[in-house]
């Protein structure tokens, strides 16, 4: 039962995933088309300031995503860590969360960055896009960065249910 139920969990997950990718497709085929009005209305200089935004907008939220990811996962087995755990298993988690911590806190700043850079590309595309442009441009950036976190969400969900429905058929002989 356990396992049906588990299976049954990650079918839906699948195809939440599948709706999710249908959306990340339409979301993309939005910014192109808001690339081109850019292309056409702005100058090259403002046009290249715009692509650098949005290109970096994937890196830096996926690079947040993936870093606290990591985290949460050592913290995780650092929380399940007691007097049978070695020294050298214990070090090693410190050592990793110290790490990741400090490149979760340069990711904070990249992403503060990222976001002072958005308001310069609000204020250049202010001066040429209508307002249903720019509010277009402003659904577009926050469609896109919730689309990288739920896609994020759905990868881990689905990762720890195949790992559950493994660890359940491997535990019934």
């Amino acid at each position: 039962e356990l396992m049906a139920s588990v299976r049954g969990r990650l079918q839906a997950l699948w195809e939440e995933r599948e709706l999710l990718l249908w959306e990340a497709r339409e979301c993309a085929e939005r910014g192109e088309e808001l690339q081109a009005t850019v292309r056409h209305l702005c100058k090259p200089n403002e046009f290249e300031r715009y692509m650098m935004f949005i290109g970096d907008l994937e890196k830096v939220v996926s690079l947040l995503l993936c870093l606290s990811s990591r985290l949460a996962r050592v913290q995780n087995a650092m929380s399940r860590m007691d007097g049978s755990t070695d020294a050298e298993e214990k070090q090693s988690l410190n050592e990793r969360h110290k790490l990741l911590s400090r490149q979760r806190e340069d990711a904070k700043d990249l992403k503060e960055n990222l976001d002072r850079r958005e308001r310069v590309v609000s204020g250049i595309l202010a001066k040429y896009l209508t307002e249903q442009q720019l509010q277009d441009y402003q659904h577009f950036v926050q469609v896109k960065t919730s689309l990288l976190i739920e896609q994020k969400d759905l990868e881990e969900q689905i990762k720890f249910f195949e790992e559950q429905l493994e660890n359940l058929e491997q535990s019934i002989p």
